[in-house]
C-alpha cells in the first residue's frame, strides 16, 4: 500500500497493522504519536533527556501490547498520553520530585480572566480597525509579517516584489499602525 494511503489510516488500523507485521505502519505510527509522547512527557517533567526516555519507553510499550489491542476501546494516543503520564509520575516519584497533595495546592486556573479576554478582544479590534486604515499592500505586508509571521524573502515571493519592496512597506505600515494605534495604549491596557 502506497505511504500516502496508510497516512489516511486511523492510528488503530496502523497498529493493527504493525501486529501483523507491516513496518510501514509502525513507521507512520512512529511518526504520528513520537512528537505527542515527547511533548506531553516534556511539559510533565521539564527535562529533555529524561521527556525522551519516557516517549521511547511509552513507544516500546505500545508496540508490545499492539498483538493484544483491540479497536474501539481507546483511542491509541489517548492510550499513549497515559502511559506517558503514569512513567513521568513514576520517575518524578523515584527522583523525590513529587509533592503530595496537601502540598501542591490548588492549580491555577489556565482560562484568561474575564477581564483579560475582554481586553484581549479590545486589543484585537483596535489591531483590526488600524490595519484597515492602511493601504492595500502595506497591509498585506503587515499581515503577512506580523501575523502570519513569514519571513520578508517568502512575502516577497507571495507578493512578487522585492525584498527591499517588502521591508519599505513594512517600515510605512508599522508608522501608520503606530500613529493611529498610539493615542488608544491607555484604554487597551498598556504602559506608556
Amino acid at each position: 500500500m502506497p505511504f500516502d494511503a496508510e497516512a489516511d489510516l486511523s492510528d488503530d488500523e496502523l497498529l493493527e497493522r504493525f501486529a501483523r507485521g507491516d513496518r510501514a505502519a509502525a513507521r507512520l505510527l512512529t511518526l504520528r504519536l513520537t512528537p505527542l509522547a515527547l511533548r506531553h512527557a516534556f511539559r510533565l517533567l521539564g527535562q529533555r533527556a529524561e521527556a525522551e526516555d519516557v516517549a521511547q519507553e511509552a513507544m516500546l510499550r505500545l508496540w508490545r501490547i499492539a498483538p493484544d489491542w483491540k479497536p474501539g476501546t481507546a483511542k491509541v494516543s489517548t492510550w499513549l498520553y497515559r502511559v506517558v503520564a503514569n512513567l513521568c509520575t513514576d520517575r518524578l516519584r523515584k527522583s523525590g520530585r513529587v509533592a503530595s497533595l496537601d502540598e501542591a495546592g490548588e492549580p491555577a486556573d489556565p482560562n484568561p480572566s474575564v477581564p483579560d479576554m475582554l481586553q484581549a478582544t479590545a486589543r484585537t479590534r483596535a489591531l483590526q480597525e488600524a490595519l484597515v486604515t492602511l493601504p492595500e499592500r502595506q497591509r498585506q505586508a503587515v499581515v503577512l509579517r506580523h501575523i502570519e509571521e513569514l519571513g520578508n524573502p517568502e512575502i516577497a515571493d507571495i507578493m512578487e516584489i522585492s525584498v527591499e519592496a517588502v521591508e519599505s512597506l513594512l517600515a510605512r505600515g508599522k508608522r501608520t499602525l503606530a500613529a493611529v494605534l498610539t493615542p488608544k495604549q491607555d484604554e487597551l491596557g498598556y504602559l506608556q
